[in-house]
């Protein structure tokens, strides 16, 4: 069962974390603006559906801290502040990171229906019918030699 007590001091533990009155975060979460009031001043008790309109608004908030206090707020991963030095490296290593992938992305790759057929060689006796590119926006060209 929540503690209302303990849950609406964590409701405006978030409100603060995000400079918002009650106003504001009822139109957030989209509730009526009357719900928060109650809710904090301890006259009801969350709904589910409002616990989970906060949760689906403010992703930093864990659902088991919100609930019962236990776990942290903002969740540790979004708070994760690197000191100037870490920050550079960091950057540095996304970067790199990001420049293999378009690369991988970019890597010839043999179309599915032919990648388990064996390489056409250069003194095969094929001749090319026709070369067709397709583009991503559905329409292709058709090269016939």
């Amino acid at each position: 069962m929540v503690n209302s007590d303990q849950f609406s001091k964590r409701l405006q533990k978030v409100m603060d974390e995000y400079d918002l009155n009650a106003t504001s975060f009822a139109d957030a979460i989209d509730v009526g603006r009357s719900s928060i009031s109650h809710i904090i001043s301890g006259r009801n008790k969350p709904s589910l559906e409002f616990v989970m309109k906060i949760i689906a608004a403010f992703p930093e908030v864990e659902l088991y801290w919100l609930l019962n206090g236990k776990g942290s707020f903002p969740k540790k991963s979004a708070v994760t502040i690197p000191s100037k030095k870490n920050s550079e490296n960091q950057l540095e290593a996304n970067f790199e990171e990001q420049k293999e992938s378009e690369q991988k992305e970019t890597a010839y790759q043999k179309p599915l229906e032919y990648q388990n057929q064996p390489e056409l060689r250069a003194d095969s006796n094929s001749e090319i019918e026709r070369i067709v590119i397709f583009y991503k926006d559905g329409t292709f060209k058709n090269f016939l030699p």
